[in-house]
């Protein structure tokens, strides 16, 4: 069996740690050949002394030469490079068979578009990309022959759920529904008036899955799951009503598919992003991922009950955004972006992350996107009156 060349993106986030630690675990079948990162020098250096890949990237021109000198210091012979092209540039290198799209926020963008033209197989875990320029990115893995399989446990649960022959932005026969299952967050049973003094320390300590800051601070807003209802529609072609959300504390069920005939079938594991991983880098096939086996015994229940989107407004926003279409999604992301970060940097409070996103969306009229320059313009006008809102708004920190 040859072996197949990945490119790991974000590999020193939540993602690409876990992706490595599969990958390590079968060196028969997987070469690392590039690694990137933001500007983590150090966990990145050890990266590339530990997996020797033949590229190195860093978005940040500083810490791409600070991590040049140090190995070089080290003997290495990783090839270090810089910027955005160079990302596109590894992602489409020959010797690039799978790509880990793992970088967070709208920085993923472009290189999984590069991915995507270049005919790789895309392992998704930017749910950005996706939700910026959805029909973009389907309409460019269509015209490179690109195979996109999904990295979130909710998405990787449906598409292991969904009749075999599945591709991604192709409607399956028979399927009825999908449920994206979520876990609440923290502040679940939270009474609404303690939401306003949350700090960031606290959402970001999830009950069940170890993830980067912003990711967590949406896991605790629910905005990463409204996210993921806009993926879902675009990933199986399903218009939103055929796409439902139910708050399932165990993050046991992962996601289910409903069928016309009755049938629910649902995808269940251990609350571990190994076993996505696993799958989507083995897919056809199944390889051990290094997750402990599910006891459903020691699980003992599994509940369900319909969020409240009263408590959390970020999914009726985004349910609003994947029934408009066009540029809105990508200024929901944007706006969801800034806001977070200001939260993070305790410049806004918990409960004005969703009024800062809903006052950028009542602002824009929905246009429609016919390239990437109509995203990304999309996307500099959000965070614009985004920042703009962050200024009226009245719940940063005293």
């Amino acid at each position: 069996m040859s072996s197949s060349g990945v490119a790991v993106l974000g590999s020193t986030g939540s993602i690409g740690l876990n992706a490595l630690d599969v990958l390590e675990r079968h060196p028969e079948r997987f070469q690392i050949v590039a690694l990137a990162a933001r500007s983590n020098v150090e966990r990145l250096k050890a990266q590339c002394l530990k997996y020797r890949p033949a590229f190195a990237v860093m978005s940040d021109a500083a810490a791409a030469a600070e991590l040049a000198r140090a190995l070089k210091t080290a003997g290495s012979r990783t090839e270090v490079l810089e910027g955005e092209r160079a990302l596109a540039q590894a992602v489409a290198h020959s010797d690039v068979n799978v790509v880990v799209a793992g970088i967070v926020g709208a920085a993923g963008l472009e290189s999984t578009l590069a991915a995507a033209r270049a005919g790789k197989r895309i392992l998704l875990a930017n749910k950005e990309a996706l939700v910026m320029s959805g029909p973009l990115l389907m309409e460019a893995i269509r015209g490179g022959g690109a195979t996109l399989i999904p990295l979130d446990s909710e998405h990787n649960a449906i598409f292991q759920c969904m009749p075999p022959g599945c591709t991604a932005g192709t409607l399956s026969k028979g399927v009825k529904k999908v449920v994206l299952t979520a876990s609440g967050g923290p502040f679940l049973r939270t009474a609404p008036e303690q939401l306003r003094a949350v700090t960031p320390e606290q959402a970001c300590a999830h009950p069940r899955w170890v993830m980067g800051k912003k990711i967590s601070v949406d896991s605790a807003t629910l905005m990463n799951k409204g996210l993921e209802l806009i993926e879902a529609c675009l990933l199986f072609a399903l218009p939103p009503e055929r796409v439902e959300i139910l708050v399932h504390p165990q993050s046991i069920v992962h996601s289910m598919v409903e069928y016309t005939d009755g049938s629910v079938l649902a995808q269940l594991g251990n609350p571990d992003m190994r076993t996505p991983i696993a799958h989507a880098l083995a897919w056809p096939e199944r390889v051990a991922s290094g997750v402990e086996s599910l006891d459903l015994v020691r699980a003992a229940r599994l509940e369900f009950e319909e969020p409240d989107t009263v408590r959390f407004p970020c999914l009726r926003l985004a349910r609003s955004a994947a029934e408009s279409g066009g540029t809105s999604p990508a200024v929901l992301n944007a706006a969801n972006e800034v806001a977070v970060q200001a939260f993070l940097e305790r410049q806004l409070g918990f409960c004005e992350i969703p009024a800062v996103v809903e006052r950028v969306l009542e602002s824009h009229s929905s246009a429609q996107v016919h390239d990437l320059a109509d995203v990304l313009s999309a996307d500099r006008w959000a965070r614009e009156r985004a920042r703009a809102a962050l200024t009226v708004s009245s719940g940063a920190y005293a």
